[in-house]
Parts: structure tokens; sequence; C-alpha cells
């Protein structure tokens, strides 16, 4: 099972073990739709929680966790990663994706030339940049539909239409 990271636990929400998460994800539709969560450093050490409760908030949520009933049962639990079942996000429409898939996916021009992977992302206000690196130098690919011209999470691969200055 592949998890996925929502979120960073960041402090305590209230004195009864509610945790305040700074959530990576875009919305709450997820939060609404899933009741277990892992919680760890890394996926792979990952402990599974059953949900009580989940309260959105500005850029965060509060996270309330079977068994966890006073701050002093959260104290461990604060600075991990929340992670949830990659099956468990909403599905996108088509030609959407999260970043998680496009991520390490190889970079090919238009020509079939190889220019390296997608290590990053970075997020702006009108479109994200993807930052390609293992070629000959960086490249920063703005995610416009002149630039990209393909994605295949199946085969690994995003082909790209080089502009003047990229």
């Amino acid at each position: 099972m592949r998890l996925l990271e929502i979120g960073r636990i960041v402090k305590y929400h209230g004195l009864k073990g509610a945790l305040k998460v700074l959530s990576f994800l875009e919305g709450n539709r997820t939060l609404k739709t899933i009741h277990e969560v892992y919680i760890g450093k890394e996926a792979t050490r990952a402990v599974p929680f059953r949900i009580k409760s989940v309260e959105p908030l500005k850029r965060a949520f509060a996270l309330t966790l079977e068994g966890i009933e006073r701050n002093e049962q959260a104290e461990s639990l604060l600075g991990c990663s929340v992670w949830i079942p990659a099956d468990r996000l909403e599905k996108l429409p088509d030609g959407e994706y999260y970043w998680w898939q496009i991520i390490g996916l190889e970079v090919r021009s238009e020509e079939g030339c190889r220019l390296g992977f997608i290590e990053e992302i970075l997020p702006t206000g009108s479109n994200d940049v993807y930052v390609c690196r293992g070629g000959e130098r960086e490249i920063l690919l703005p995610a416009i539909a002149d630039v990209i011209r393909e994605i295949d999470t199946e085969k690994g691969f995003v082909t790209v239409r080089i502009l003047e200055g990229l």
C-alpha cells in the first residue's frame, strides 16, 4: 500500500489531545471520506490511528484520534507526518494530476531527447513550475499547455516543448 503525506502535526489543538495538522491538501473533501490515518516520521514506519473527528482550519485541520485523550498522550506525535493510502484521494478530472504522480517522471523533448526528471514542483500564482534536473542543466518548465505537451503516468514520462528562453 502506497502512503501519501497529507500534512504535518505542528502542535496541540486544545487540551484534550486534538492535534493541529498543517495541511498539504488543496481542499477538505478528502478529509470527509477517510476514517483512518497513519502517523509517523516516515511512511514505512507510520502507525494507523482511527479518526474520531476532523475539523477544517485555515490551511490546517484539527485531528482527534481514538486512544488519544490528553495532550500528554499526543506529545510523541508532534512533528510527525500524517499519511493516507493513495487510493483514498479523490479522483481528479482527466488531465489533472497530484504532485506525487508527476514528481519522478522522465522529461523528454518533442524530438525524443531525454532532458532529466521532474524532481520538484514550485507553486506559483498562475501555474505550477516543474523543476527538471539530471540533464546538462536545470530546466524550469511552466505547467502550461504550450510547454507540457503530454503527461503519461503509466509509461513514466512527460513530453515537453522547449520554448525559447527556457
